[in-house]
């Protein structure tokens, strides 16, 4: 159901991700519902959005000590992926019930994982050489820019606006890179 529900948010947004869709999508009766998230759908709709944020958390292992740049093309890279495998149908699950949701709680989950990136891309951002606040704007800026970058790919149904802003930004990030003291 957790799976199910994190496809839902990411193709249909929070009002895609109805109790109905969700178990039909899962193929699971509505008793388990009740039974595993004794919260309701806030605990499963966060559940979700913290398996989104491991998931990407996990795309970016293997890049431990690379250059920036090298970072934020697989950053960059896997939302491009996502865009172009899902035919422009799925985004960001964690944006979706960020901008859909009434519930504070939910926002403040979202925002931590929000954070879990950020913190994770200037991380290694840092370990690729950057400064610390330089590393930490900068992974802000990233994830902002292809948020939106991917929102709008996927009203236009073509990859073009995100490639736009994936060149800008490689193109900063080597500039960045070349000021840094050796």
């Amino acid at each position: 159901m957790i799976a199910a529900t994190a496809r839902l948010l990411a193709t249909g947004g929070l009002e895609g991700a109805s109790l109905a869709e969700i178990l039909a999508t899962a193929k699971a009766p509505r008793g388990s519902m009740y039974h595993h998230f004794p919260g309701g759908k806030d605990q499963l709709v966060g559940e979700a959005i913290d398996l989104v944020g491991s998931r990407s958390l996990e795309s970016m292992a293997d890049v431990d000590g690379q250059s920036p740049e090298v970072v934020a093309r697989r950053f960059l890279d896997g939302w491009r992926e996502l865009l172009i495998k899902a035919n422009y149908r799925a985004g960001c699950a964690v944006l979706a019930v960020t901008v859909a949701t009434e519930s504070s709680e939910l926002r403040r989950h979202a925002s931590a994982v929000f954070a879990s990136w950020i913190e994770r891309l200037t991380e290694l951002f840092i370990a690729g050489g950057l400064p610390p606040e330089t590393a930490s704007d900068l992974a802000t800026e990233l994830l902002a820019i292809s948020e939106g970058a991917v929102a709008i790919s996927r009203a236009r149904h073509d990859v073009a606006p995100f490639d736009v802003i994936a060149r800008q930004q490689l193109g900063r990030i080597r500039a960045l890179s070349a000021e840094r003291p050796v």
